[in-house]
């Protein structure tokens, strides 16, 4: 039933704070009801013959935890659950029907105040986990305990002639405050167990702490005043509250707090044991029990409190430790403490991700300064023992080789503790793998090197072209139409590279690039393997067919439509790898070709660049049919330089 009322309740929450259905009101009720008036009932046999009123009020405890447990939204039915149950219990006794009307209200009145003053302090959702909350709950039941004393004593009064109002007082507040102290956190507790059901471990020791309180009480409170035994219920409790404080959750407390006072309570009822001897008058027992029930309940709820506190704090620290965990891993960063008296060093947990070191295995300085890289070495000492109280932080970079060979690049920053004596104490800080970042920088050097080779390569290649060019020219129209000719050959190769991101050119699209201002539907034929050039060879190529075309256009076998260009490749292997590639290109139909008396730039440029700049050889014919050349040259393999 429980559990249910909990669920409509807590979905009622959910949805906006809308009224509760009529069944859910009723259920509450009825639920409240029945446990108050058994409650009640039950207690009613507890009375003192001074004024009547109940050694141990525990429906207090009932209704003020259902209020606090179920929230403002069970307010209603909870309480018209307990004027009813208040009603019937009276009435079934020895009480008239005024003063009934008037114990009622006052009871109700009483869970109301607890619940409102609890909510007020501390909102919704109240739990007996903090060791403030407990004393919340001791003072508003406290508070609301002497409000509707007050009322239960006009009752008494008016309707039952009580001639120690003060007396009856003081019973009506002690009966009732000790009911909610023990009996509302049990219902509490229940109440977010229904949610947050123990695990099976804790179910199994608390269920067991509980039985051995229980056979404990039993022996302790029940036996006859003549059994020594009898003399030291205390020392056969407190252990067992101590474990169950401790290790389990409060609502176990909450029970093993309900289960003393139950046992304690009908030892004075029915006269068993010490708290039930005779001799004693029954006002001395009430009240010793009374005291003592106050004592143990307040110091059990107050240590339970305590150790769940810790245990959060403990949850706190450990999630808190992993998030902080998580955060250095992410960012390849590990924190470490090194202790100059002894030389250790504590690390993180992911010490084994940066440095290959697990945080448990002992490093000592000298042994972290061993992997050091020999060329950092020294500066690293020089920061590490150099630090001093008017000096205490450094940052170093340095390289370190981790126990699985692999080098790291490490970027410490870290801060030095002294003593009043000046003297090193530790050292603690940061170490960041940054070994992609130093990757990043050595590259980004090459590639500045190598750009600025590049750059100078054509500078300077651009100056002979234009030197060489000028030279045959005899007008300056003339030198600058076939300047810029050779200067856009050049950016062809360029844009060849710059597409394939100077990881290598094919060879059909660099002789299709140059070819296709002259290209017909019959005048050429190209064909040959897939093929890829490095950048160096690229260039050079380019250059080579871009003065094969130009002569090939002015003078051969493109300047008649009747004329053919055919141009193909292969490569020559060397065992299982291509080694060379060979590139013949022939023309025909053309004019009849005159051999120069004297060689121009062009045919210097074809001769002798690729013998100069890749190593191979080129064999240039001009007999009258056609131009023949065959060029061979070496093909490197693609690296990085060559990008």
């Amino acid at each position: 039933m429980l559990h249910r009322l909990t669920e409509q309740l807590s979905g009622e929450r959910s949805f906006g704070g809308e009224p509760l259905p009529w069944a859910a009101r009723l259920g509450i009720a009825a639920a409240a009801g029945i446990l108050y008036f058994v409650a009640a009932h039950v207690s009613l046999f507890l009375l003192t013959e001074l004024d009547g009123v109940a050694v141990f009020w525990p429906a207090a405890g009932i209704s003020a935890g259902a209020l606090v447990a179920l929230g403002p939204a069970a307010r209603f039915p909870v309480v018209a659950g307990v004027i009813g149950a208040t009603v019937a219990a009276n009435l079934a006794g020895d009480r008239n029907l005024a003063s009934t009307i008037v114990f009622a209200l006052s009871n109700a009145g009483e869970a109301l105040l607890t619940a409102w003053l609890i909510e007020r302090q501390f909102g919704s959702g109240y739990s007996l986990d903090s060791f403030r909350r407990v004393l919340g709950l001791l003072a508003a039941a406290g508070i609301a305990t002497a409000v509707s004393g007050i009322g239960g004593t006009l009752g008494f009064v008016l309707f039952h002639g009580s001639t120690a109002p003060l007396t009856t007082w003081y019973h009506w507040f002690a009966s009732d405050a000790l009911g909610i102290v023990t009996v509302a956190p049990l219902v509490i507790g229940l109440a977010r167990s229904v949610h947050d059901v123990p695990r099976p471990p804790e179910l199994v020791e608390g269920a067991s702490a509980l039985a051995m309180l229980g056979a404990a009480s039993v022996i302790g409170f029940t036996l006859p005043t003549t059994y020594w035994m009898t003399i030291l219920p205390l020392a056969w409790l407190l252990p067992v509250l101590f474990w169950l404080a401790a290790r389990c959750r409060p609502v176990f407390t909450a029970a093993a707090v309900f289960v003393l006072t139950s046992t304690i309570v009908s030892t004075i009822t029915f006269g068993f044991g010490r708290l039930g001897d005779p001799s004693v008058p029954l006002i001395d027992r009430v009240q010793a029990g009374q005291a003592a029930l106050l004592a143990v309940t307040w110091c059990a709820l107050a240590l339970a409190a305590l150790f769940a506190e810790r245990r959060q704090h403990e949850v706190s620290l450990r999630r808190g430790a992993e998030r902080l965990q998580e955060a250095l891993s992410a960012g390849a960063v590990m924190a470490f403490e090194w202790d100059a008296r002894t030389y250790a060093t504590q690390r993180s947990a992911n010490a084994a991700q940066i440095i290959g070191f697990a945080p448990q295995e002992a490093i000592t300085a000298a042994r972290f300064l061993a992997r050091v890289h020999p060329d950092d070495r020294a500066t690293f000492k020089a920061h590490l023992f150099g630090v001093r109280p008017d000096k205490p932080s450094y940052a170093a970079s340095f390289r370190f080789t981790r126990p699985d060979g692999r080098e790291v690049w490490l970027e410490e920053t870290a801060t030095a503790e002294f003593n009043a004596q000046g003297d090193l104490l530790r050292v603690k800080g940061l170490a960041r793998d940054v070994s992609q970042r130093k990757r990043a920088e050595e590259h980004q050097s090459r590639l500045m090197a190598e750009l600025d080779h590049r750059v100078k390569n054509m500078l300077a290649r651009l100056s002979a072209v234009a030197m060489f060019t000028r030279g045959g020219k005899s007008t300056m129209d003339e030198f600058l139409l076939a300047l810029d000719g050779r200067i856009r050959s050049l950016a062809d190769a360029h844009v060849l590279l710059s597409i394939s991101h100077w990881q290598g050119v094919s060879l059909a699209d660099l002789v299709h690039r140059q070819l296709a201002p002259y290209m017909g539907v019959s005048n050429t034929a190209i064909g040959g393997p897939d093929t890829r050039l490095p950048a160096s060879a690229t260039e050079v190529l380019m250059m080579v067919l871009f003065e094969l075309v130009t002569n090939a256009a002015k003078y051969g076998a493109f300047s008649t439509l009747q004329g053919q260009v055919c141009v193909t490749w292969n490569g020559i292997a060397d065992g299982s790898s291509l080694k060379s590639v060979a590139i013949e290109w022939r023309e025909s139909g053309g004019p009849l070709v005159v051999a120069p008396t004297r060689s121009g730039y062009g045919i210097t440029l074809i001769r002798e660049l690729i013998p100069y700049e890749l190593g191979g050889t080129v064999d240039l014919v001009l007999p009258p049919e056609g131009v023949s050349c065959r060029i061979v040259f070496p093909l490197k393999p693609l690296r990085d330089n060559d990008r």
